[in-house]
């Protein structure tokens, strides 16, 4: 059996990275957001934001759709079927581990 502190170091980094695990966790909980909203809610510079959700799209975890509303460039951003999948799976884990993590800590105190 191993410690929990060795399934941690097993989770999927592409998703474990907070900035994404941000933005995936906010867009799991809504229809899609915009660009603009995903920055303020998460606190991510426009370029972090920028960068973390090319790797969110490019791992297919995202969808991306840039349109002009009046003539402003808008984009509004949604997880994909694999995208909550993924992070459904990343925070069952981590609830697991958690769990884990509280047996071990009472099995190491003899409890």
């Amino acid at each position: 059996m191993t410690s929990p502190f060795e399934e941690l170091a097993n989770l999927d980094k592409l998703i474990h990275e907070p900035a994404r695990l941000a933005l995936l966790t906010a867009l799991s909980a809504c229809e899609s957001a915009d660009f603009t909203a995903l920055g303020r809610l998460t606190g991510l510079s426009d370029g972090n934001l920028s960068v973390q959700l090319s790797k969110l799209e490019e791992a297919g975890l995202v969808e991306m759709q840039k349109q002009f509303v009046g003539k402003k460039p808008n984009t509004r951003i949604q997880i994909s079927a694999k995208g909550l999948e993924a992070v459904q799976r990343h925070w069952d884990q981590l609830n697991a581990i958690r769990k884990n993590a509280e047996a071990w800590e009472d099995d190491a105190s003899g409890k």
